[in-house]
């Protein structure tokens, strides 16, 4: 009887501990915060917010009252390169905006990095972004 007593309480143990080894959300979903720019000395704060539909991935750069929305984002999910693009205002009219990188450090909450390489308009280099 006390064996049975005993697998009862590890299979009850189990169920309630497995499923907190589940992941919560996209990986890509969240608040985002770093700097593009074309040098180190150069550097431009942005903002991004990344939401996951079931579907797709949508988003916006800058919330707030100036947000500008994503048009495209593409995810591979077999290297985790992630694509994104808008219009963004420059210079009095709009600027095409690509950035594409990586997502590194998925399963850390408090460590995510999306970082690799832009173009905004004629100008390019490189980006980075940590998920709040």
């Amino acid at each position: 009887m006390t064996r049975i007593f005993r697998l009862f309480c590890l299979g009850i143990f189990l169920s309630l501990a497995l499923p907190t080894t589940a992941q919560v959300g996209h990986p890509a979903k969240g608040s985002w915060t770093g700097y593009y720019g074309p040098n180190e000395s150069d550097q431009r704060r942005f903002r991004l917010l990344l939401d996951w539909t079931g579907a797709e991935i949508t988003g916006v750069i800058n919330p707030g009252r100036r947000a500008i929305s994503l048009d495209k984002v593409e995810l591979d999910y077999s290297t985790w390169m992630m694509t994104l693009e808008a219009e963004l205002p420059l210079d009095g009219g709009t600027a095409r905006f690509v950035v594409t990188g990586k997502i590194e450090n998925l399963g850390s909450w408090t460590n995510r990095r999306y970082s690799g390489t832009y173009t905004l308009g004629g100008e390019s280099g490189e980006f980075w972004l940590s998920l709040n």
